[in-house]
């Protein structure tokens, strides 16, 4: 099959877990994912990148596949960090509520729509209750049918950010009631969403929520399609946006080119990291503070897809050690 042709059946999912001290668990969520129950090799599916964080103590796995293969090989993965990670023990400084914190589901390809992603969550969510006893979740995007209730509303409405420690209060979508050891779990559908991190050089926290809450996509003259929050990082203040992608052309949000990617037959953009790192450094400059950096965590749709289709043609499952390679 051409790389084109592959590509047009395409999911990623961008595997939040809540650990990332220890390196060799999280390589062994991943690798759970391109393995089946006999511990064969996954055809068709790969693993692009590991990003660990320790200061948050929260990893992103980057897993892609068609459509009728992602289901399986991220079930997979979210079986074995319930196995290996006890929420109750949990430390680290970015908001969480489970184990296996945030399951996302992005079409790639053409062939793809958001609702296909969704049934796929709702499909997931609920095979993982019932191989994991104890284990639930809430649902977002295009899973939550018919509200569509983005990401950052529903975190909102189970109390996500302020790191409620009594789970046991939450009324899941599906599952039992949550419990200390599990947490619970967002599991959804929507167009792709990046993560952008920009550090500013700075300890005042006070000044990063400001930048955040003036790039946030809810406050005037905000950046369409930043969520955002400031935090306490390695001695600095990071501003970690999600990013997610909006309807319409880049035409018509400003001079900067947008990129954009088809879904459905629908055109979505994105606001690209240049942009936000900008518009934060005009925000601090006069306070007299500079950016340390920017960071991508993962890909933006076009390379995810485009690295998705060679890393499967080439049957290559670990990617993410010939990413590392590379960058090394």
């Amino acid at each position: 099959m051409s790389c084109s042709a592959l590509g047009r059946r395409l999911v990623a999912c961008l595997l939040n877990i809540s650990e990332a001290r220890r390196k060799d668990l999280v390589e062994t969520v991943a690798r759970s994912a391109i393995t089946d129950i006999k511990g064969e090799k996954r055809e068709g599916v790969t693993v692009l990148n590991i990003f660990n964080d320790s200061d948050y103590n929260r990893s992103v796995i980057t897993v892609v596949a068609n459509i009728e293969l992602i289901r399986e090989a991220v079930l997979s993965a979210c079986e074995c960090a319930c196995s290996l990670i006890d929420m109750s023990v949990h430390e680290g400084i970015h908001p969480c509520m489970g184990a296996v914190d945030l399951v996302p589901l992005y079409p790639l390809g053409e062939d793809v729509g958001l609702q296909d992603c969704g049934e796929e969550a709702q499909a997931l969510a609920l095979t993982l209750a019932e191989r994991v006893a104890g284990t639930s979740a809430f649902l977002f995007g295009w899973a939550d049918s018919p509200q569509h209730r983005g990401l950052a509303q529903r975190r909102k409405e189970i109390g996500w950010f302020g790191k409620v420690l009594n789970v046991s209060n939450i009324k899941p979508d599906i599952g039992s009631q949550p419990t200390r050891r599990y947490g619970i779990t967002g599991v959804g559908a929507s167009p792709y969403v990046m993560n952008c991190n920009v550090t500013i050089d700075t300890q005042d926290l006070a000044l990063g929520r400001s930048v955040a809450s003036a790039i946030r996509e809810s406050s005037p003259g905000g950046i369409p399609g930043v969520q955002v929050m400031a935090l306490p990082h390695e001695g600095a203040v990071e501003i970690a946006c999600n990013v997610e992608s909006v309807h319409g052309s880049s035409s018509s949000h400003g001079e900067e080119q947008w990129p954009n990617v088809s879904i459905g037959g629908q055109t979505f953009c994105h606001a690209p990291a240049s942009l936000i790192t900008a518009r934060v450094a005009e925000l601090i400059k006069h306070h007299g503070v500079a950016i340390k950096g920017t960071a991508l965590v993962g890909f933006t749709p076009r390379e995810c897809r485009r690295l998705a289709e060679g890393a499967i043609s080439n049957g290559i499952g670990e990617f993410w050690k010939e990413l590392r390679r590379v960058h090394m």
